[in-house]
Protein backbone atom coordinates (compact mmCIF):
# COMPACT_ATOMS: atom_id res chain seq x y z
CA UNK A 1 0.00 0.00 0.00
CA UNK A 2 1.10 3.45 -1.18
CA UNK A 3 1.99 5.24 2.22
CA UNK A 4 -0.47 8.40 3.22
CA UNK A 5 2.29 10.74 2.55
CA UNK A 6 3.06 9.87 -0.89
CA UNK A 7 0.05 9.85 -2.21
CA UNK A 8 -1.12 12.70 -4.50
CA UNK A 9 -3.90 14.55 -3.53
CA UNK A 10 -7.00 16.58 -5.89
CA UNK A 11 -7.92 19.03 -4.63
CA UNK A 12 -9.56 23.43 -4.91
CA UNK A 13 -8.32 25.90 -3.66
CA UNK A 14 -11.00 27.99 -1.24
CA UNK A 15 -8.62 30.68 0.22
CA UNK A 16 -5.03 32.57 -0.32
CA UNK A 17 -3.34 34.17 2.34
CA UNK A 18 -0.22 35.09 0.22
CA UNK A 19 2.10 32.54 1.22
CA UNK A 20 0.00 30.41 2.20
CA UNK A 21 -3.38 29.07 0.44
CA UNK A 22 -6.36 26.37 1.72
CA UNK A 23 -6.88 23.87 -0.54
CA UNK A 24 -10.02 21.99 -0.40
CA UNK A 25 -9.57 18.27 -0.81
CA UNK A 26 -11.98 15.91 -2.59
CA UNK A 27 -12.01 13.82 0.88
CA UNK A 28 -13.53 16.45 2.62
CA UNK A 29 -10.33 17.66 4.07
CA UNK A 30 -9.29 20.82 4.59
CA UNK A 31 -5.51 21.84 4.90
CA UNK A 32 -3.37 24.86 4.27
CA UNK A 33 -0.26 24.72 2.26
CA UNK A 34 2.70 26.88 1.77
CA UNK A 35 3.99 28.74 -1.64
CA UNK A 36 5.84 31.46 -3.09
CA UNK A 37 4.62 34.48 -2.66
CA UNK A 38 3.74 35.18 -6.38
CA UNK A 39 3.33 31.55 -7.54
CA UNK A 40 0.31 32.42 -9.46
CA UNK A 41 -2.01 29.77 -7.48
CA UNK A 42 -5.75 31.96 -7.63
CA UNK A 43 -9.05 31.17 -5.55
CA UNK A 44 -10.64 28.45 -7.35
CA UNK A 45 -7.46 26.55 -9.05
CA UNK A 46 -8.07 22.88 -9.05
CA UNK A 47 -4.23 21.27 -7.48
CA UNK A 48 -3.07 17.90 -7.28
CA UNK A 49 -0.86 18.18 -3.64
CA UNK A 50 1.81 16.04 -3.33
CA UNK A 51 4.42 15.64 -0.16
CA UNK A 52 3.56 19.43 0.21
CA UNK A 53 4.02 19.95 -3.46
CA UNK A 54 1.47 22.25 -5.41
CA UNK A 55 0.83 21.60 -9.35
CA UNK A 56 -1.86 23.48 -10.60
CA UNK A 57 -4.46 21.88 -13.14
CA UNK A 58 -5.10 23.36 -16.71
CA UNK A 59 -7.91 26.14 -15.77
CA UNK A 60 -11.36 26.04 -17.28
CA UNK A 61 -11.96 29.82 -17.05
CA UNK A 62 -9.94 32.76 -15.11
CA UNK A 63 -10.59 36.19 -14.87
CA UNK A 64 -7.87 38.70 -15.51
CA UNK A 65 -7.88 42.94 -14.61
CA UNK A 66 -5.14 45.31 -14.65
CA UNK A 67 -4.71 47.62 -12.04
CA UNK A 68 -3.90 51.68 -11.90
CA UNK A 69 -0.40 50.50 -12.03
CA UNK A 70 -1.04 49.13 -14.78
CA UNK A 71 0.14 45.30 -13.56
CA UNK A 72 -2.51 42.67 -14.54
CA UNK A 73 -3.67 40.32 -11.81
CA UNK A 74 -5.50 36.76 -12.16
CA UNK A 75 -7.82 36.82 -9.50
CA UNK A 76 -9.89 33.69 -9.64
CA UNK A 77 -9.83 30.42 -12.05
CA UNK A 78 -12.49 28.15 -13.33
CA UNK A 79 -15.35 30.62 -12.80
CA UNK A 80 -18.80 30.39 -14.31
CA UNK A 81 -20.56 34.10 -12.95
CA UNK A 82 -19.37 37.13 -12.55
CA UNK A 83 -21.32 39.54 -10.06
CA UNK A 84 -20.52 42.89 -10.84
CA UNK A 85 -22.02 44.42 -7.38
CA UNK A 86 -23.02 48.01 -7.89
CA UNK A 87 -24.84 50.31 -5.07
CA UNK A 88 -26.10 53.69 -4.89
CA UNK A 89 -23.29 54.60 -2.34
CA UNK A 90 -20.87 54.56 -2.90
CA UNK A 91 -21.54 54.71 -6.91
CA UNK A 92 -19.48 52.78 -9.31
CA UNK A 93 -16.53 54.94 -10.78
CA UNK A 94 -16.77 55.76 -14.68
CA UNK A 95 -16.81 52.38 -16.80
CA UNK A 96 -16.35 49.94 -13.86
CA UNK A 97 -19.37 47.86 -14.87
CA UNK A 98 -18.94 48.21 -18.38
CA UNK A 99 -15.43 46.93 -18.20
CA UNK A 100 -16.49 43.72 -16.38
CA UNK A 101 -18.85 43.09 -18.37
CA UNK A 102 -16.42 43.17 -21.30
CA UNK A 103 -13.61 41.24 -19.11
CA UNK A 104 -15.90 38.77 -18.22
CA UNK A 105 -17.44 38.19 -21.82
CA UNK A 106 -13.86 38.20 -23.03
CA UNK A 107 -13.34 35.38 -20.30
CA UNK A 108 -15.86 33.13 -21.25
CA UNK A 109 -18.08 33.79 -18.46
CA UNK A 110 -21.67 35.18 -18.04
CA UNK A 111 -21.95 38.89 -16.21
CA UNK A 112 -24.69 39.84 -14.06
CA UNK A 113 -25.67 43.26 -12.61
CA UNK A 114 -25.74 42.60 -8.49
CA UNK A 115 -27.19 46.14 -7.10
CA UNK A 116 -27.24 45.83 -3.46
CA UNK A 117 -28.47 48.47 -0.63
CA UNK A 118 -32.42 48.10 -2.10
CA UNK A 119 -33.44 49.68 1.59
CA UNK A 120 -31.41 52.78 1.25
CA UNK A 121 -33.09 55.85 0.02
CA UNK A 122 -32.65 56.76 -3.67
CA UNK A 123 -31.76 52.59 -4.69
CA UNK A 124 -35.11 52.52 -6.41
CA UNK A 125 -34.50 55.19 -8.67
CA UNK A 126 -30.61 54.18 -9.27
CA UNK A 127 -31.72 50.44 -10.02
CA UNK A 128 -34.51 51.90 -12.60
CA UNK A 129 -31.61 53.97 -14.24
CA UNK A 130 -29.75 50.79 -14.68
CA UNK A 131 -32.19 48.61 -15.70
CA UNK A 132 -32.69 51.07 -18.74
CA UNK A 133 -29.09 50.76 -19.45
CA UNK A 134 -28.45 47.15 -18.99
CA UNK A 135 -31.37 44.70 -18.59
CA UNK A 136 -31.05 43.66 -22.43
CA UNK A 137 -27.78 43.41 -22.14
CA UNK A 138 -27.16 41.03 -18.57
CA UNK A 139 -29.42 39.94 -15.80
CA UNK A 140 -29.72 42.33 -13.30
CA UNK A 141 -30.69 41.20 -9.26
CA UNK A 142 -32.00 43.99 -7.48
CA UNK A 143 -31.11 42.96 -3.53
CA UNK A 144 -30.72 43.86 0.33
CA UNK A 145 -27.84 42.13 2.35
CA UNK A 146 -29.84 44.30 5.29
CA UNK A 147 -33.37 43.12 4.78
CA UNK A 148 -32.70 39.95 2.46
CA UNK A 149 -34.57 41.26 -0.54
CA UNK A 150 -33.77 39.42 -3.98
CA UNK A 151 -31.44 37.16 -2.25
CA UNK A 152 -33.54 34.22 -2.85
CA UNK A 153 -33.48 34.48 -6.50
CA UNK A 154 -29.75 35.08 -6.92
CA UNK A 155 -29.01 32.08 -4.62
CA UNK A 156 -31.27 30.23 -6.72
CA UNK A 157 -29.44 31.30 -9.70
CA UNK A 158 -25.92 30.28 -8.33
CA UNK A 159 -27.71 27.22 -7.12
CA UNK A 160 -28.25 25.81 -11.10
CA UNK A 161 -24.35 24.83 -10.09
CA UNK A 162 -22.23 27.83 -11.11
CA UNK A 163 -19.09 29.22 -9.28
CA UNK A 164 -19.40 33.01 -9.25
CA UNK A 165 -17.52 35.85 -8.39
CA UNK A 166 -18.23 38.76 -6.75
CA UNK A 167 -16.25 41.92 -7.89
CA UNK A 168 -17.04 45.80 -6.95
CA UNK A 169 -15.61 48.46 -5.40
CA UNK A 170 -14.77 48.84 -1.70
CA UNK A 171 -17.94 49.44 0.37
CA UNK A 172 -20.73 48.22 -1.97
CA UNK A 173 -21.06 45.27 0.52
CA UNK A 174 -19.93 42.10 -1.15
CA UNK A 175 -18.76 40.95 2.28
CA UNK A 176 -22.45 42.22 3.52
CA UNK A 177 -24.10 39.90 0.99
CA UNK A 178 -22.18 36.58 1.18
CA UNK A 179 -23.06 37.00 5.32
CA UNK A 180 -26.73 37.30 4.14
CA UNK A 181 -26.57 34.09 2.25
CA UNK A 182 -24.15 32.22 4.18
CA UNK A 183 -24.49 33.63 8.14
CA UNK A 184 -22.08 31.09 9.77
CA UNK A 185 -19.51 32.98 7.56
CA UNK A 186 -20.01 36.33 9.41
CA UNK A 187 -17.10 37.96 7.28
CA UNK A 188 -15.79 41.02 8.46
CA UNK A 189 -17.81 44.31 7.21
CA UNK A 190 -16.82 47.51 7.27
CA UNK A 191 -18.37 51.08 7.27
CA UNK A 192 -18.14 53.51 5.20
CA UNK A 193 -16.11 56.97 4.96
CA UNK A 194 -17.79 59.97 5.55
CA UNK A 195 -15.49 62.08 2.98
CA UNK A 196 -16.86 60.83 -0.69
CA UNK A 197 -18.58 57.99 0.92
CA UNK A 198 -16.21 55.57 0.21
CA UNK A 199 -15.76 52.21 1.49
CA UNK A 200 -12.75 51.19 4.23
CA UNK A 201 -11.43 47.83 2.26
CA UNK A 202 -12.32 45.20 5.31
CA UNK A 203 -11.64 41.99 2.56
CA UNK A 204 -7.96 41.06 2.33
CA UNK A 205 -8.35 37.48 1.44
CA UNK A 206 -9.85 35.97 -1.32
CA UNK A 207 -12.20 33.08 -0.39
CA UNK A 208 -14.34 30.76 -1.91
CA UNK A 209 -17.37 29.36 0.14
CA UNK A 210 -20.66 27.02 -1.05
CA UNK A 211 -23.51 27.81 -0.72
CA UNK A 212 -26.42 25.38 1.03
CA UNK A 213 -28.44 25.19 -2.10
CA UNK A 214 -25.75 24.51 -4.37
CA UNK A 215 -23.16 26.65 -6.01
CA UNK A 216 -20.61 28.85 -4.77
CA UNK A 217 -19.18 32.14 -4.40
CA UNK A 218 -15.90 33.87 -4.11
CA UNK A 219 -15.69 36.97 -2.16
CA UNK A 220 -12.53 39.34 -2.96
CA UNK A 221 -11.20 42.74 -1.57
CA UNK A 222 -12.73 45.27 -3.40
CA UNK A 223 -11.27 46.97 -6.43
CA UNK A 224 -11.52 49.99 -7.28
CA UNK A 225 -10.42 50.04 -11.11
CA UNK A 226 -10.96 47.01 -13.10
CA UNK A 227 -8.78 47.74 -16.27
CA UNK A 228 -9.18 45.72 -19.47
CA UNK A 229 -6.47 42.71 -20.05
CA UNK A 230 -5.81 41.46 -23.82
CA UNK A 231 -8.70 43.30 -25.22
CA UNK A 232 -8.10 45.04 -28.17
CA UNK A 233 -10.93 47.61 -29.73
CA UNK A 234 -12.27 44.89 -31.62
CA UNK A 235 -12.96 42.67 -28.66
CA UNK A 236 -14.58 46.23 -27.36
CA UNK A 237 -16.69 46.52 -30.29
CA UNK A 238 -17.83 43.10 -29.93
CA UNK A 239 -18.36 42.66 -26.31
CA UNK A 240 -19.53 46.20 -25.19
CA UNK A 241 -23.28 45.79 -23.06
CA UNK A 242 -25.84 47.82 -25.04
CA UNK A 243 -25.25 46.71 -28.42
CA UNK A 244 -26.27 43.28 -28.36
CA UNK A 245 -29.35 44.22 -30.72
CA UNK A 246 -27.09 46.19 -33.20
CA UNK A 247 -24.91 42.89 -33.91
CA UNK A 248 -28.17 40.87 -34.96
CA UNK A 249 -27.42 43.12 -38.10
CA UNK A 250 -23.70 42.84 -39.19
CA UNK A 251 -22.19 46.25 -40.12
CA UNK A 252 -20.99 46.56 -43.77
CA UNK A 253 -17.35 46.02 -42.39
CA UNK A 254 -16.58 43.02 -40.54
CA UNK A 255 -13.98 44.72 -38.64
CA UNK A 256 -16.33 47.78 -38.01
CA UNK A 257 -15.43 49.45 -34.28
CA UNK A 258 -18.70 51.53 -34.34
CA UNK A 259 -17.39 54.91 -35.03
CA UNK A 260 -17.07 56.59 -38.24
CA UNK A 261 -17.49 53.66 -40.49
CA UNK A 262 -20.16 53.68 -43.26
CA UNK A 263 -22.63 51.12 -42.76
CA UNK A 264 -22.41 50.59 -38.90
CA UNK A 265 -25.62 48.73 -37.54
CA UNK A 266 -24.21 50.53 -34.14
CA UNK A 267 -24.61 54.20 -35.10
CA UNK A 268 -27.42 53.78 -37.10
CA UNK A 269 -29.34 52.46 -33.92
CA UNK A 270 -28.15 55.33 -31.95
CA UNK A 271 -29.11 57.91 -34.51
CA UNK A 272 -32.84 56.07 -34.57
CA UNK A 273 -32.96 55.71 -30.58
CA UNK A 274 -32.31 51.65 -30.33
CA UNK A 275 -29.24 52.72 -28.32
CA UNK A 276 -29.06 55.46 -25.63
CA UNK A 277 -26.97 57.92 -26.76
CA UNK A 278 -24.96 58.05 -22.92
CA UNK A 279 -24.40 54.37 -23.88
CA UNK A 280 -22.92 55.26 -26.93
CA UNK A 281 -20.32 58.26 -25.63
CA UNK A 282 -19.64 55.80 -22.77
CA UNK A 283 -18.43 52.84 -25.54
CA UNK A 284 -16.57 56.08 -27.72
CA UNK A 285 -14.39 57.15 -24.12
CA UNK A 286 -13.30 53.17 -23.32
CA UNK A 287 -12.78 52.99 -27.29
CA UNK A 288 -10.14 55.92 -27.26
CA UNK A 289 -8.18 55.18 -24.05
CA UNK A 290 -8.16 51.29 -25.62
CA UNK A 291 -6.74 52.93 -28.85
CA UNK A 292 -4.47 55.16 -27.36
CA UNK A 293 -3.42 52.65 -25.12
CA UNK A 294 -2.85 50.52 -28.41
CA UNK A 295 -0.61 53.01 -29.70
CA UNK A 296 1.62 53.37 -26.96
CA UNK A 297 2.72 50.12 -27.22
CA UNK A 298 2.93 50.63 -31.24
CA UNK A 299 5.28 53.51 -30.37
CA UNK A 300 7.56 51.19 -27.67
CA UNK A 301 8.19 48.35 -30.11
Amino acid sequence: MTPILHQTKKGTIVAHHGIAVDILFESGERQMVNVKKRSGHVVGDRVTVKDGVIERLPRRTQLCRRNSRGSVQTVGANLDVLGVVVSILPLPPFGFIDQAIVTARQAGLTPVLVVNKSDLEGSDLFAAQLKKMYADAVDIFVVSADTGQGLDAFTSFLGQGYTGFFVGITGVGKSSLINAMLPEQDLRVGELYDAGKRGCNTTTVSTLHSLKGGGQIVDTPGFNEFGLVDICAQDLAGFFPGFEKALETPCRFRDCLHHTEPGCSVQHLVETGGILQERYDTYLQILGHLEAGEQRFKTRR
